[in-house]
């Protein structure tokens, strides 16, 4: 195992061919770890098709990483869980790091248990927090027992260390404009008769009219105590008010009133608005467990033992149906004032 060094982070790009956000934050968070391994390298593994990739060296070179190592086949300009194992597991013998980063999207999710297996090692998934221990080993934190427990995981035996990493949970960069990372090709053998799927057209199933919640400033987010999928009418005209996104409890997304891309909590996605506002939500830990990072929060009940106070900024007791079309006509006449003088 003493072959085995740097940390690296898997890069993944946006369906609008961006970095993504959490590529951004699992960087910072490597540059962190390496400080407590005498300064291993940072290492960014990027898999491209034939495209230019110019832009994207340039964004992951200045959220701090040492180096990129660029894999760049024409088979991999669409994901493919097959192709991504395949180079991806090459790479890690050919360059034999210590701790590979992940970030637990729906594509990551997918490759990063395919790659743990194959090189027979332990893969810590969906984690809260990352640090070193005593020992030097990666120390990955991770809710369990439907998160009344914070399990940290240690792989003792096997290289590398692996960890799937929560969107939102850990802080982005301060992008260092004009700073250059090397830029390594690395070499891989990829069959394309592996692939078993082939993407025939990209539909996104969460164009709302307002915008995505993971990049929302302001969410106003919906429980059980809606009702029905109508019910979720009232707070998309908050939200709108607000230049807000609209998220959904897991209940709302069992009884089909929102999609699963809307849903905040253990089990949907982790947010970190600068304003939450909790309407008919009794806060299950499982839900807490996605929107506790936010900087404000606003919590709306009927029930005033819901414990959803218990970490609301501010708390308003009373009925979902009467307090947020009041609260959206006094934020529409306030913006009336603003415009008329």
């Amino acid at each position: 195992m003493s072959e085995y060094k740097g940390i690296w982070i898997i890069a993944e790009k946006t369906s609008d061919n961006k970095i993504t956000g959490v590529t951004l934050e699992l960087i910072n968070v490597a540059k962190e770890l390496s400080n407590q391994l005498s300064g291993e390298e940072v290492g960014t593994i990027l898999l491209a098709g034939n495209e230019n990739v110019e832009e994207f060296v340039r964004t992951i070179s200045e959220a701090g990483s040492d180096k990129i190592y660029l894999i760049q086949d024409e088979n991999l300009a669409q994901y493919s869980t097959e192709l991504y194992t395949d180079a991806i597991c090459q790479a890690i013998e050919q360059k034999k790091p210590s701790i590979v980063l992940v970030g637990a999207t729906t594509t990551g999710r997918d490759f990063a248990p395919r790659v743990a297996s194959r090189l027979n090692t332990g893969l810590t998934a969906d984690c809260t927090a990352l640090s070193i221990n005593e020992q030097g080993l990666l120390a990955a934190t991770r809710p369990t027992f439907g998160g009344n427990l914070m399990a940290t995981i240690l792989c003792k035996t096997a290289r590398p260390q692996m960890a799937t990493i929560r969107p939102k949970v850990l802080a982005k960069p301060e992008m260092n404009h004009g700073t250059s990372a090397q830029v390594e090709q690395i070499n891989v053998n990829l069959d394309a008769s592996r692939i078993k799927v082939k993407l025939l057209e990209c539909l996104d199933a969460c164009q709302i009219a307002t915008q995505k919640i993971e990049e929302a400033d302001i969410i106003v987010s919906g429980g059980r105590g809606m009702k029905t999928a109508e019910g979720f009418k009232i707070l998309e005209d908050l939200a709108k008010s607000l230049g807000g996104a609209v998220g959904a409890s897991r209940a709302c997304v069992d009884a089909g009133w929102k999609p699963h891309c809307d849903q905040v909590g253990q089990t949907g996605k982790t947010v970190c608005p600068k304003v939450y506002i909790a309407c008919a939500i009794s806060g299950a830990i499982q839900h807490l467990a996605g929107m506790t990072g936010s900087d404000i929060i606003i919590a709306i009940n009927k029930d005033p033992e819901a414990a959803i106070f218990g970490v609301a900024t501010y708390g308003i007791v009373g009925d979902v149906f009467e307090v947020v079309p009041a609260l959206t006509e006094a934020i529409n006449a306030e913006k009336l004032t603003a415009v008329c003088g």
